[in-house]
């Protein structure tokens, strides 16, 4: 095989290996699969003009000593071009995709060294190469399900974090590029990738950390809602049974002036008098919402928190008695998106605001909360709305982490000024 050829394919491979790398640790602008298609055809176009230009164009020596600003340079731009965290989240997935291919690098630079006698030396060196990077590909999967969660979860020292990969990297092409074939240099570079590959451990124990402590924050959130829910719920049922006492206590006074004002032949203030005390006791009649009881404390308390700022609620609520989840979780995910819509409308003038809730309990449970918003909210590539502040988004967080749990769907979309989230269990 011609070697200019096969050191083409050989580099081609490499860098096919590495924008799957890149693939799995970036969360794509919205909409994902227009960044992500526009991603993969700028990174085919410059990886194959490099291809392109080393098989045609000689241009060997030029790769080597610039290959950087023709190759790794393109890439970091368009990937930060493309990706929706453009700081230290989006340049420590490349780095960390950098660093992966190193790894692929030093095994074949062992093997180069084990078997440099070999007349089939470089082809085992390249099979090595390519093992590597197939086996690498997934324990990086594995491991970006936990990264990507993150990425939401974790909002400062992204920069530190690069500092890991980043040393490495560098010192592991100075090493390389002093003597490639060197012991002494591949006891270095395994002894860096050893370092760094338990750096990502601690990462990696941190990030399992920090989401088990979100999961406790969760569960704390989720008892505290079903133990101020009830309450509520009781204190206004109270209220209301307190209400009814004193009313009945005043029924035998109102019957008797309606009696005197019907014997005075005064029948419209008997009427309008009777009224009143209609209005009185419907005013502090209990609404009851659904037959759960958290669910339906749930709703009492938002919906009359929305109405004491001057939101109006249009609510059609039809559940069934029985749930296919836990009550108290499905509670949480209410009381999260109701208080997000609450908070949407109180950035508007009271005369626009408005939540429209609706459920349906068969085929399936079907939720739709719904409140006009002002601001512009962008979307991740799961299709969650981003937190415009920092420590906002716990909410949305909260309901993805449900659905996640129970396998229920979300939807969420901002269409003619209607924020909507639709949830199916």
């Amino acid at each position: 095989m011609n070697l200019d050829f096969y050191h083409t394919i050989y580099i081609g491979i490499s860098q096919a290996f590495l924008g799957c790398f890149v693939i799995l640790l970036i969360n794509f602008r919205e909409p994902v699969a227009k960044w992500r298609t526009r991603w993969i055809v700028t990174a085919v176009l410059i990886v194959g003009s490099n291809l392109f230009a080393l098989l045609f164009l000689n241009f060997w020596d030029v790769y080597y000593r610039f290959g950087f600003f023709t190759v790794t340079l393109p890439y970091i731009l368009v990937t930060l071009w493309c990706s929706q965290y453009r700081g230290f989240r989006a340049v420590f997935s490349i780095i960390t995709g950098l660093f992966v291919g190193c790894i692929g690098t030093a095994n074949e630079m062992l093997t180069t060294l084990l078997l440099q006698h070999s007349k089939y030396c470089e082809y085992y060196a390249f099979a090595v190469r390519t093992l590597s990077f197939f086996l690498m590909f997934f324990i990086l999967r594995r491991f970006s399900v936990t990264y990507k969660q993150m990425l939401h979860q974790l909002n400062r020292s992204w920069g530190i974090l690069c500092l890991i990969p980043f040393s490495a990297f560098i010192a592991m092409l100075y090493a390389a590029s002093e003597s490639a074939n060197s012991p002494v240099i591949i006891v270095l570079i395994y002894g860096l990738m050893i370092v760094t590959s338990v750096a990502y451990y601690l990462m990696y124990l941190f990030f399992e950390r920090v989401q088990q402590e979100n999961n406790a924050r969760y569960e704390a959130q989720l008892s505290a809602l079903q133990v101020s829910a009830l309450q509520s719920r009781m204190e206004a049922v109270k209220a209301a049974e307190d209400t009814i006492r004193t009313e009945r206590h005043d029924l035998r006074h109102r019957l008797l002036t309606a009696a005197e004002l019907v014997s005075r032949g005064d029948r419209d203030a008997a009427l309008d008098f009777l009224d009143t005390a209609q209005k009185r006791l419907d005013e502090r009649k209990v609404i009851q919402w659904c037959r759960p009881p958290v669910l339906d404390a749930v709703f009492s308390s938002y919906f009359d928190q929305a109405k004491n700022q001057d939101i109006l609620v249009e609510a059609q609520i039809s559940l069934p008695d029985t749930l296919p989840v836990d009550e108290g979780e499905l509670a949480i995910v209410l009381a999260n998106a109701l208080e997000n819509a609450i908070h949407a409308n109180l950035k508007l003038p009271w005369e626009q605001r408005k939540i429209r809730c609706k459920t349906v309990g068969t085929p399936s449970v079907m939720l739709e909360i719904s409140n006009p918003c002002a601001d512009n909210i962008c979307f991740d590539s799961n299709g969650l709305p981003m937190a415009q502040k920092e420590n906002h988004g716990l909410g949305i967080q909260s309901i993805s982490a449900f659905c996640r749990k129970t396998g229920a769907v979300c939807q969420f979309d901002l269409t003619d000024g209607w924020f909507r989230f639709r949830l199916v269990l």
